[in-house]
């Protein structure tokens, strides 16, 4: 028997199931392909591929098999119950379980397995909220890129991101994984991490399939309460919230994820309106919807289900696909159909869904296309990585302020380093961190040190630690609010240096999922700590490592320059370190206004007229009587080391009708001495319109470098796209009409003109 007979043999005994076969046809369509599987399954079968089951098991190597819990997942996978997986991290564990799924069940169909990969795998970039700062959407594509690149080299297929909700509250810990308040820059970026986790093809092996969540309107949750109720209207819901993920649909994005909140009364994983109506038939999405970790069963609890089965019910014949861990599905969803409660054409419509995808990545084809030791071993952490790490990390921080102190000299002066973050190496990596080492970041004393030309001239002293105690899914609480044993040291530091850098902010986990706060000024002893030192050193640069917008309005007062940093990722101490000593002009610009207080809240830039919009002589008009009605620090703005001017404000046609497409020109001058880039910003206004339309509305933006005293002519257009907005109902509406259009370097200060679009 020659050599090839005895390989074809080998193949045939691995790949010998129904469903290998079928796909091996390259004489037939997908749709065929997936139609010919569907007729050999049973109906268990086919709800197994509706069964999401969390792997954490066996995350990080191979299955025990001497735990009955374990041996109940893997009887799923031989029995054909599980059709995919998250939380399962590496080649080698991956590679088990596929072999379970393809070699030991009756139709071999291959697992899907996903992952939260928010913001890199084991390379960590900024925060979602951070990198949105940068504006950079090149980027941003480059960074999801990276990530989709080592999360397959680990073998997973599938990530839970981006999420694209909109976030107008910082008191919501999940802001921290969005692109902030406006839906313009929302959809940007969605479109842009779509493309960098999926690429250009899907069956290429170091790309994943991407998820737009939450569907829909989780980050309008009352109060900025995780989990919390919705109440939006409609207009909010079509102009606001729903632009991204539309955006993302759009992109190509392969999957959606439901929500946990209610909308309209209904739970989102149950809402017709919302998957079948809109996502569906509307937007006609073909890819998967799976719902968020047992949001099926959590119905139950919103007191829309009365039991498990009844949720089940619900949430299929409302369109959602996959059911992650509940096994809502599993125990009910053949008893359904079999009473005639769920149509086999409805399970049929889910299960050709995710068998699709699973033909688009390759699967059916290479089952172990992903499983590739050597890859993994190669591209986790590569060098190149860590690269892109440190670009994004100063690409993102936000200036904003500067008296003239940054930036910092590399010799002759002494720099203290104080704060309780200013040598955490974990915080910087954020929080949803995915399989990021614990304590692996660069920390900020690091990345000062390695900047300065001789080391001796840095001081550091913690001052007092923040004194979280738990990390990850515990509940991080037990503040030090008593321990100011370091405060001492601290001062003696700051006495001694000619600038302090003081970094402080919030712990990675104090932002994130089931991290809402109600008071977003610095917790435990920091602003003592800051104080403490302003009293013997007024050269203070404030670095602030956050997750959200925090209330900031004193510090800002009494520091000589403030810099939001977030939490910017594995290369974030030298990243900052770059902006602070100028080896990198800041360019960054806030994707969320920074409010004076929480009273505020919800605070963004894009509000509405009201009918009394002041000010006037008197109180009837829409103010605080204690409070500005204006942010700290407006969306859109963020300083540099150099002044851009902008000047020559024209429109080309002043009449445009219905259709046309404006110009919008200006120039933008460099005015100062360095080189450096900036975020000019286009805003229209419509001025009457049936539904009343925002003061401004950002619709476009460029992200222009200019050396010293160097001008540019900037040109946008507007579309009828850029003009029009969503009916009550959903319709897509352009009127004529005034409009304003206004250009910036943010969205207050503006320069403004105007035209009529005619009939």
């Amino acid at each position: 028997m020659n050599f090839f007979l005895i390989n074809i043999i080998k193949f045939l005994a691995i790949f010998s199931s129904i469903s290998i076969l079928i796909s091996c046809d390259k004489n037939i369509s997908d749709e065929e392909k997936v139609n010919s599987l569907l007729e050999k399954m049973t109906l268990a079968e086919k709800v197994g591929q509706l069964n999401q089951f969390n792997g954490g098991w066996y995350s990080t190597g191979p299955i025990s098999s001497d735990n009955e819990y374990n041996n109940k997942r893997v009887n799923g996978l031989r029995n054909g119950s599980v059709g995919s997986m998250l939380n399962v991290t590496s080649v080698e564990a991956t590679k088990e379980a596929q072999r379970i799924a393809v070699e030991e069940s009756r139709l071999g169909i291959p697992l899907l397995f996903a992952y939260d990969v928010i913001h890199g795998f084991q390379t960590m970039f900024p925060i979602p909220l951070g990198e949105a700062a940068s504006w950079d959407l090149e980027m941003i594509e480059r960074n999801a890129r990276i990530a989709a690149i080592e999360a397959s080299a680990a073998g997973l297929h599938w990530t839970f991101a981006p999420m694209v909700d909109i976030g107008r509250d910082p008191r919501f810990g999940r802001v921290m994984e969005g692109a902030g308040e406006d839906p313009f820059l929302g959809s940007v970026v969605a479109k842009a991490r779509v493309r960098g986790f999926q690429g250009e093809d899907l069956s290429e092996k170091d790309t994943i399939a991407a998820t737009a969540k939450h569907f829909a309107g989780y980050g309008f949750v009352e109060a900025g309460r995780d989990y919390n109720t919705v109440d939006v209207s409609n207009s909010t819901l079509w102009n606001v919230i729903l632009p991204p993920f539309k955006a993302a649909a759009e992109e190509g994005v392969a999957t959606f994820m439901n929500a946990f909140n209610d909308f309209d009364g209904v739970p989102a994983t149950g809402s017709h309106f919302l998957q079948n109506d809109i996502l569906k038939n509307r937007w006609n999405f073909n890819g998967v919807v799976v719902s968020d970790w047992d949001s099926i069963g959590e119905m139950e609890e919103h007191g829309y289900s009365s039991d498990l089965s009844d949720a089940a019910r619900q949430a299929i014949n409302s369109g959602n696909d996959i059911d992650m861990e509940s096994a809502a599905y599993l125990d009910h969803l053949e008893d359904l159909i079999n009473t005639g409660q769920v149509t086999e054409s409805r399970l049929n419509d889910a299960v050709s869904r995710v068998l699709h995808l699973k033909l688009k990545l390759g699967l059916f084809e290479d089952p172990y296309h992903y499983s590739d030791l050597k890859r993994e071993k190669k591209m986790i952490g590569h060098l190149d990585h860590l690269n892109a790490a440190r670009d994004s990390a100063r690409k993102s921080a936000v200036l904003l302020k500067n008296d003239g102190i940054l930036p910092l000299s590399k010799n002759n002066q002494i720099i203290g380093v104080i704060g309780p973050l200013a040598n955490d190496k974990d915080s910087p990596l954020g929080n949803w961190r995915a399989r990021a080492i614990p304590n692996s970041a660069v920390s900020l004393l690091e990345g000062v040190n390695a900047a300065v030309k001789n080391s001796e001239n840095v001081i550091y002293s913690q001052g007092a630690s923040l004194g979280i105690s738990s990390r990850g899914f515990a509940i991080p609480l037990e503040l030090n609010t008593t321990d100011r044993s370091g405060f001492q040291e601290a001062i003696q530091t700051a006495q001694k240096s000619d600038v302090v850098i003081l970094c402080l902010g919030e712990d990675a986990y104090q932002s994130g999922e089931g991290r809402s706060r109600t008071k977003l000024e610095l917790s435990g002893l920091q602003k003592e700590l800051f104080y403490a030192i302003k009293e013997v050193n007024d050269n203070i640069v404030l670095v602030l490592m956050s997750g959200r917008p925090l209330v900031i309005g004193d510090l800002v007062d009494n520091s000589k320059a403030v810099l939001q940093a977030w939490h910017a990722g594995s290369e974030a101490g030298h990243g900052i370190s770059d902006v602070l000593f100028g080896d990198y002009n800041p360019s960054g610009k806030l994707p969320m206004s920074f409010p004076h207080n929480v009273g505020q809240l919800p605070l963004y830039y894009n509000q509405k007229n009201t009918g009394r919009p002041g000010p006037g002589g008197d109180v009837f008009w829409s103010h605080y009587n204690d409070s500005p009605n204006e942010a700290l620090f407006p969306f859109g703005f963020g300083l540099s080391y150099t002044t851009f001017d902008y000047s020559d404000l024209k429109i080309n046609n002043t009449t445009p009708k219905i259709g046309d497409d404006i110009l919008v020109s200006f120039n933008l001058t460099n005015a100062g001495n360095r080189e450096g880039a900036e975020v000019a910003q286009l805003y229209i206004r419509d001025r009457v319109a049936s539904n009343i339309r925002p003061l401004k509305e950002l619709k476009g933006f460029k992200k222009i470098r200019l050396e010293p005293g160097e001008s540019k002519l900037v040109t946008f257009t507007l579309n009828q796209e850029s003009l029009g907005f969503y009916s009550s109902n959903g319709e897509f509406l352009v009127e004529s009409g005034d409009f304003d259009v206004f250009v910036g370097g943010n969205s207050k200060e503006t320069l403004k003109m105007s035209f009529k679009l005619e009939d």
